[in-house]
Formats: structure tokens, C-alpha cells, sequence
């Protein structure tokens, strides 16, 4: 009985992805966890495993294609040695024999990362002739359909002469006959942007991640009422510190460790939350969700957007393991490797650009989160101590906070208490 592999929702915001390529061709058997797609989500490009065995039958989604639907077949999955459907749901074509019953749909399960690439293949039937069945990809008859063109007319250059896109889009540049009236070509989509036509530009098309930040963080600043909260903080105890600590460290082995900057504020700021619990919530309509754990979530750069993935309960984790824990973490990120549950949830954001030398910058909330601690770089300043003027190391913090649920005096408490746990670290090792 065939199947229907469908295009799954591998993280809580995905309503639809990009289809990147295949990794199995049509008419290979699959097992069960074996990877047969690349999907680009709105997090990261991901592989997804299918949970039945079988042959893939049928590739109803060409490569490359993009806005594919959440729970949308994208291809078919048959027994060894069963006819292949025409359609998903649709009976498989028999000599003479009642059709089945429609097939259950089986959706597919995620893993993350990135695997080597393999051609699209197509299904085991005859090209388009008159009279007879034409076998062309769904998106190659979307296509079609846009451009007006007869696919009947057309010979598939896919393994037994299925019409692929390209076949559709190498027929639309050849002049027709007669020919037929052309819309005139239309630029990419610019929404509000105005740009006079002697002015030299390019476009890029936006990924799914990019296009997914940009609706998120548009509504993030507009629905959320952003408060800021901006303060001084010095760094010379906890370098000091952190100074001893890494000297401490073993040469090698499985106990040595490399704490960094980051890993301290981390600590600092779970520590900070665990003191200041009511800024560990999200506004939730007529309630306030309070969190019992401290999840934060480090912002990542990577090369199309960034990722927050999250150290989770790290007001209970030790320096060491929090480094650890960050290092593998980043590494992930930067190889699109993270697991959904890697980067899914988190109470609390940490945004820390001090390693790119920028004096102060505010950071917008990632929802649903209600509270993101921007941490600028430390620089030698100078301060006045009991009447003198002396050099200090100090960093700019600032939180911004949603109002909805986070006045300004609990704003400027939590990072009061923030400065007094990394002007005095020894609560970050005790």
C-alpha cells in the first residue's frame, strides 16, 4: 500500500519551507531512517528521514521549489514491486482489478545538518504522446499553466520522459507560434522601496530563514512594546577571574576547558534571573507565563541570518559545562547541524556583539520571550572611585524588556543585580 511522504513542520514557526534536493532517486529503496530530502525551513536547512521502507514510487516536488505547504505530499512511497499512483491518494493504475482504496499519508521525521547532493529522478512511465497520459512534475504544470504552454507539446527530458521545469521554462524562452501576447517582465517583489531607474542595483532573492526574520522581527517591534534599560558594567574582577580559572585547566584530556567572556555572562545572566524571576516570563493575553526554568538563548551569526540556540537550566550548569556546552552548540549552528529542540524554546536571550567592538547597541525581543540582554564590548574607560580617577575595564549592557509585562523599575533592577554578579564572579563558581 503506498504512502505519502509530506513535507514536515520541523520547528514551531514553519508553515512552509523550500524544497533544497533530493537525496534518493525514484524507483530506489528506501528503509526507514534513511535521509531522502534537504528542506530549508525558516531555521535552518535540515534533512528529513523517512519513517517507512519501501521504493519512492513517485517525486511529486522538483527541486528547488519554494513556499511548499506544511503536510503537502511530496513524494510516494510504495511496496517492492506495487504500481505506482498516478497522484497521492489516488488508486494505482491496474490491468484489471478493482482500484484501492486511497493510501494513508505518512509524514517524515527530522534530522538537521547537511548530506552529499543526488539528482531528482522521475517516475518509470512513458513521455507524453497524444491520446496517452502526460507524465510531467506538479511544479512543471504550474508552470505551464502560468506561461500558457501546451505540455503536450513538449518531450520531458527526465528518466522516461517525465517533464521536469526545466523542459517547461526552456519551451517559454523559444519563440512560439503563432506567437502569443507576453506579459512584460516583471522585476522581484520590492515592498515600499522606491528606486529611480538610472540607479545601478542587483537583487538577491531572500532565503526562507531571511524571509522569516523579517516577518518576525517586524512583528516583534510592532506589536511588542520595547522598554530599554541601559547601564555600565565593569569587567576587570571577572577577566581576573576567568584568567585564573582557564590557568587552572588541564593541558589536555577530557577535563580540560577554555572558559570565555560569554560563558561567564551567560552564568551571570541565569544567576541574575534566578534572583529577578519575574523577568523570566512572556506576556500571554490576561495571564503571564513565569518560567520555572532559566533557558537562555545565545544569539549566532550564520551566513544567511541567526540562530538562538539555547543552554538550557544554565543557572544549574558550571562554568565548565556551559562552555562546553556553548562551543558544540555554535559549532552546530555555523554547520547547520543544530536539532530542532537545540534551538526551539528559551526564557531569555543573550545578543553579545562585544567581540566586534561595538560601544552599545538594543536588541529586539525574541517572542515570546519577554526580556533580551544586548552586551557591547569592554573597553579601558575612565572612572571615578572614592574621589579618584582611575582606568577600569567596562562594558555598556543594555535589556530590553516587554512592557506588557516588565515595568521599568523591574528593568533596572534585574540589571542592577546583573552588575553586582559580574563586578563580584565568585557567585558565578560558587
Amino acid at each position: 500500500m503506498s504512502t505519502n511522504i509530506l513535507m514536515p513542520a520541523l520547528s514551531p514557526t514553519m508553515t512552509e519551507g523550500k524544497l533544497l534536493r533530493w537525496l534518493k532517486k525514484e524507483g530506489e529503496a528506501v528503509s526507514a531512517g534513511d535521509v531522502v530530502a534537504e528542506i530549508e525551513t525558516d531555521k535552518a536547512t535540515m534533512e528529513v528521514e523517512a519513517v517507512d521502507e519501501g521504493v519512492l514510487g513517485r517525486i511529486l516536488v522538483d527541486e528547488g521549489a519554494e513556499a511548499i505547504k506544511v503536510n503537502t505530499p511530496i513524494a510516494i512511497l510504495v511496496a517492492e514491486g506495487e504500481a505506482v499512483p498516478d497522484a497521492p491518494g489516488a488508486p494505482a493504475p491496474a490491468a484489471a482489478a478493482p482500484a484501492p482504496t486511497p493510501a494513508p499519508t505518512a509524514s517524515a521525521a527530522p534530522v538537521t545538518g547537511t548530506s552529499g547532493s543526488a539528482a531528482p529522478a522521475t517516475p518509470a512511465a512513458a513521455g507524453p504522446a497524444k491520446g496517452k497520459r502526460i507524465f510531467a512534475s506538479p511544479l512543471a504544470r504550474r508552470i505551464a499553466g502560468q506561461k500558457g504552454i501546451d505540455l503536450s507539446t513538449l518531450k520531458g527530458s527526465g528518466p522516461n520522459g517525465r517533464i521536469v521545469r526545466r523542459d517547461v521554462e526552456q519551451a517559454a524562452a523559444q519563440p512560439a507560434a503563432p506567437p502569443q501576447p507576453a506579459a512584460p517582465a516583471q522585476p522581484p517583489a520590492m515592498q515600499g522601496v522606491a528606486i529611480a531607474a538610472d540607479t545601478p542595483h542587483h537583487t538577491v532573492a531572500n532565503s526562507t530563514m531571511r524571509k522569516v526574520i523579517a516577518r518576525r522581527l517586524t512583528e516583534a517591534k510592532s506589536t511588542i512594546p520595547h522598554f530599554y534599560v541601559e547601564m555600565d558594567v565593569e569587567l576587570d574582577a571577572l577577566l581576573a577571574l576567568r584568567s585564573q580559572l582557564n590557568a587552572a585547566s588541564p593541558a589536555d584530556g577530557a577535563g580540560a576547558y577554555k572558559i570565555s567572556v560569554n560563558d561567564m555572562l551567560i552564568k551571570a545572566a541565569a544567576i541574575t534571573l534566578r534572583r529577578v524571576p519575574d523577568v523570566n516570563v512572556s506576556h500571554a493575553g490576561d495571564v503571564t507565563v513565569h518560567y520555572d526554568n532559566i533557558d537562555i538563548s545565545m544569539a549566532v551569526s550564520i551566513p544567511d541570518g541567526l540562530i538562538t540556540p539555547i543552554v538550557r537550566q544554565a543557572d544549574l550548569k558550571s562554568l565548565g559545562q556551559i562552555s562546553t556546552e556553548t562551543r558544540g552548540l555554535i559549532r552546530r549552528a555555523r554547520e547547520g547541524k543544530l536539532k530542532p529542540h537545540e534551538f526551539q524554546g528559551g526564557t531569555f536571550s543573550i545578543s553579545n556583539m562585544g567581540m566586534m567592538g561595538v560601544k552599545a547597541f538594543s536588541a529586539i525581543i525574541n517572542p515570546p520571550q519577554a526580556a533580551i540582554l544586548a552586551i557591547a564590548a569592554g573597553e579601558a574607560r575612565p572612572v571615578v572611585k572614592d574621589g579618584e580617577i582611575r582606568v577600569a575595564t567596562v562594558m555598556t549592557v543594555t535589556l530590553s524588556v516587554d512592557h506588557r509585562v516588565v515595568d521599568g523599575a523591574l528593568a533596572a533592577q534585574w540589571v542592577s543585580v546583573f552588575r553586582s554578579v559580574v563586578e563580584n564572579p565568585l557567585s558565578l563558581v560558587v
